[in-house]
């Protein structure tokens, strides 16, 4: 399945495949190709999203999100017994009347929390059968969340990987964005990233380095089909939830799914070519279950570390689908996997 994802496919008598190639004066279709203008564009809808936290922040940087670090802040916590060093200017003197023993208040400090996107971009990304492409549906995912995070005062990093890393350490404000959207329309690029192989350990790599770019206390998307998860993809998404919040967003089409109306289907890589035959009852429950296999992986991967996980299909409007964001809910980890 993974491989097929690959693939654009077609029926043997069809007149012939689609091509995405864009001649010299010709409109850049946007199905196939993320505009500059049309990510900047998704600002207007960017604030409805809600980016909410699940953990405490843990950031280093003043910011407007509660921290697990207590000090002197706003929102009024707990009162203790006085201990050295306390500052003097936080007693409680009521506690401490009532008490006969002195205390002092603490308060739950605001500190930044960075949100970091990780866009997968191995060549699986570059398909669909329907809508826009997988690597479009990302960058316009990728490009809502960074909008809304600007909005909220959050810096914005990113990690693009298309068998290259291309790493953006976090930065503030409407240029963080604008950065990041550049990057996008530059890497999700199918004629640019046609002859790219496809990277046998990709996501695990990507996902290795992308402990350079988040920071204790980031709030991390993950956007990518997952058909690249390996050996090792459990022990990295295990280190980087650690210390920072995590949301796996799904990107599918529906033909990865389920399989196409029985026929003889022509399949190709671009370097290699094939038949899929999907006449036979059997053919199409096998490549179903293929399908299911994968699913089942994926949720108890994500269950196990409490990352919440989001389907976007490459048919989706996906403002409205990022909603559901909002209403998400992180269970508490069943267990530390490795």
């Amino acid at each position: 399945m993974g491989l097929f994802a690959r693939f654009l496919a077609r029926r043997e008598d069809a007149h012939g495949p689609a091509t995405d190639d864009a001649l010299p004066g010709q409109a850049i279709n946007p199905a196939t190709h993320a505009s500059l203008d049309t990510l900047i564009a998704l600002r207007r809808q960017a604030g409805k999203l809600d980016l909410g936290r699940r953990q405490p922040a843990r950031a280093q940087l003043a910011g407007g999100h509660a921290s697990r670090f207590r000090g002197r802040g706003m929102d009024y916590q707990e009162s203790r017994i006085y201990q050295p060093g306390d500052d003097i200017r936080s007693m409680d003197w009521r506690v401490t009347a009532r008490t006969g023993r002195p205390h002092t208040k603490l308060y739950q400090e605001e500190r930044e929390r960075p949100v970091v996107l990780c866009v997968d971009l191995n060549p699986g990304m570059f398909f669909a059968s329907r809508g826009a492409l997988k690597s479009v549906i990302a960058a316009r995912a990728a490009s809502l969340i960074a909008w809304a995070a600007a909005a909220h005062g959050d810096r914005i990093g990113a990690l693009l990987f298309n068998g290259e890393h291309h790493e953006l350490p976090p930065r503030g404000g409407k240029h963080g964005v604008l950065r990041l959207i550049r990057q996008l329309v530059a890497q999700s690029d199918p004629l640019q990233n046609r002859q790219q192989p496809p990277h046998p350990h990709g996501l695990d790599t990507a996902l290795a380095r992308l402990r350079r770019v988040s920071r204790p206390g980031s709030l991390i998307f993950l956007l990518s089909d997952f058909f690249g998860i390996g050996d090792e993809t459990g022990k990295h998404l295990t280190r980087l939830r650690q210390h920072n919040d995590l949301v796996a967003i799904q990107i599918l089409d529906a033909l990865e799914q389920a399989p196409p109306p029985p026929a003889r289907y022509a399949v190709s890589d671009g370097r290699h070519t094939g038949i899929l035959d999907t006449r036979s009852r059997g053919a199409r429950q096998a490549y179903a279950d293929v399908f299911a296999r994968h699913q089942r992986r994926l949720r108890d991967l994500m269950r196990r570390r409490a990352i919440p996980l989001l389907q976007l299909s490459t048919d989706d409007d996906v403002a409205h689908a990022l909603r559901q964001l909002g209403a998400t809910p992180a269970a508490p980890a069943r267990e530390n996997a490795a």
